[in-house]
């Protein structure tokens, strides 16, 4: 068991256990992706609506670390409509924010379909700026009004001081180790998410008890073994947001650059694939002993199809038609999700882990 989690109360954090064999407890798994995150908040919205469903853990790094603390945070307040006003809230908070932001599509850009910011001056001008220029520079007051909306979104004191409803674990990337480090129980604060969804690009490093941190894209995107070390359930539903495979080759510095972080973003995730993969097979092949190492259940809810059609720029669009377009595709694919594999939830795996990730 890792140590610091343990030190921080992450078991003191557990839901109890079902009693109902009817109701199918799952984990989650939330990938990060900027704007993109609101696919992810239609997901949510959908699996809340389905009380056959129960939620043990969220591992989730970047948006999806968002996502997860604000659904926990309003599942705590006022269970499951209480977790879905609270991700409405939130959503429209980054659009009503990022509407007084300078960086806004162009008619240009709305035209396009592509939901890119390409032809904003504005961001033009950022995009070249932080190519020459640090956060440390463009930034010297540290400014990020994500704090903003986070601390507007969710009371952390309660979210600290009262049991969680949900075991909650972010990811970030400790800037100095390169190791990854997963926020949980009394460690979740506005700065762990932050630190979570730092972009070394724009932001300063995020600095928590004399440690630095960025985007935890890096190293866990999200993090799985948590899920395995402190969870109940075998089911783990991955949200995916950022594509796996891109059909054109990217050819400009902008998706070129884009293309790595999510090559970078991915890799951690298949690694914990490939173990996962690797101790399947042992169980199938009776290799170790009943019960000495624990079987998971892998399942996917993927925006492949969208997101690999949007500019690499949308991630960055807080336009509010845009997030509600995602959230609609994200319902969408969980109802799909859902009357496609409910009935597996609990029995098997409804991905193909080797011909997925492998």
């Amino acid at each position: 068991m890792n140590k610091a989690m343990k030190a921080s109360g992450a078991d003191k954090v557990r839901a109890p256990h079902n009693v109902n064999p009817a109701v199918k407890r799952i984990n989650l798994a939330l990938q990060g992706g900027g704007a993109h995150g609101a696919f992810t908040w239609g997901v949510l919205d959908r699996l809340l609506e389905d009380e056959r469903i129960e939620f043990d853990g969220i591992s989730a790094t970047s948006a999806g670390a968002m996502n997860a603390v604000v659904m926990t945070y309003g599942y705590q307040q006022g269970e499951r409509r209480g977790a879905q006003k609270a991700l409405a809230n939130f959503w429209r908070r980054i659009a009503h924010i990022g509407s007084m932001m300078p960086f806004q599509p162009t008619w240009l850009d709305r035209l396009t379909g592509e939901r890119s910011l390409d032809n904003s001056p504005a961001f033009l001008w950022l995009d070249f700026a932080s190519r020459i220029f640090s956060p440390y520079q463009l930034n010297p007051f540290n400014w990020n009004p994500l704090r903003e909306v986070l601390e507007a979104s969710v009371d952390f004191a309660a979210l600290q001081n009262q049991v969680l409803p949900i075991n909650l674990f972010l990811s970030a990337t400790n800037v100095r180790s390169g190791k990854v480090k997963v926020f949980c129980g009394n460690e979740i604060t506005a700065d762990a998410v932050l630190a979570s969804s730092c972009l070394p690009f724009l932001f300063q490093a995020v600095e928590i008890e004399g440690e630095h941190y960025w985007d935890g894209g890096y190293m866990g995107n999200p993090a799985i073994f948590p899920l395995i070390y402190h969870c109940d359930s075998r089911d783990v539903v991955i949200i995916h947001i950022n594509p796996m495979h891109r059909q054109d080759l990217p050819v400009t510095s902008s998706e070129i650059l884009n293309r790595i972080n999510e090559i970078s973003f991915n890799s951690s995730l298949m690694r914990e694939m490939r173990a996962i993969g690797f101790v399947t097979r042992l169980i199938d092949e009776k290799k170790v002993g009943d019960g000495e190492l624990k079987r998971l259940n892998i399942h996917s809810i993927s925006a492949e199809l969208e997101t690999s059609q949007l500019s690499v720029h949308s991630k960055l669009n807080p336009d509010l038609r845009f997030l509600l377009e995602l959230k609609s595709a994200g319902r969408s694919r969980a109802e799909a999700w859902l009357e496609r594999h409910f009935d597996a939830l609990g029995e098997t795996s409804t991905v193909d882990i080797t011909a997925t990730y492998l």
